[in-house]
């Protein structure tokens, strides 16, 4: 975890599936096998260190969803949070520069969520729970390029499944 960042207890993992991201079109890939199975309230958290690819997928992620490429997506470091209106909207946080759950709160995302928005959250691990506990995580690392997928509650569960059903995981 970064520096200033700390580990808060999550809910109870499902056991995590390993893929292999050696380059952007992978990761493209990924995404668009994840998009067909998001509903809207979904929430996505994304961690890993800096560089490691989290708004990268979160722009791939948008884009099978039918954002229009002349959107542009960025990291909401400053802002907090960006909205896109794509098929099923994506609320977008980036909540690096936060440390308190009363500052998560102040955000207002589990209102977004209740407007029918995915919520993917970069920095978010700390905050599973905050979030409302039930998620789809991906860890993202550099060295290799690859990701960890993993997830709390049920519907965290079965987004997990369809994933590693539609994209088979490495070893």
């Amino acid at each position: 975890m970064t520096e200033g960042h700390h580990e808060a207890p999550r809910a109870e993992e499902t056991c995590a599936a390993h893929y292999a991201l050696p380059t952007e079109e992978h990761t493209e890939r990924l995404a668009a096998a994840l998009a067909p199975h998001l509903a809207a309230g979904d929430l996505v958290v994304l961690s890993g260190e800096l560089g490691a690819g989290k708004t990268f997928f979160t722009r791939a992620l948008c884009r099978a969803l039918g954002l229009p490429e002349h959107v542009r997506v960025t990291s909401p470091t400053f802002t907090l949070v960006h909205e896109y209106d794509a098929r099923l909207p994506v609320s977008h946080a980036d909540l690096y520069r936060l440390q308190a759950e009363e500052e998560v709160l102040e955000l207002g995302l589990d209102a977004q969520r209740d407007d029918g928005r995915v919520l993917v959250v970069e920095w978010g691990a700390p905050f599973v729970e905050v979030l409302g506990g039930d998620a789809l995580l991906l860890d993202f690392a550099v060295m290799p390029r690859r990701v960890a997928v993993s997830a709390t509650g049920p519907r965290g569960t079965e987004l997990l499944q369809a994933l590693t059903a539609a994209v088979a995981p490495v070893s």
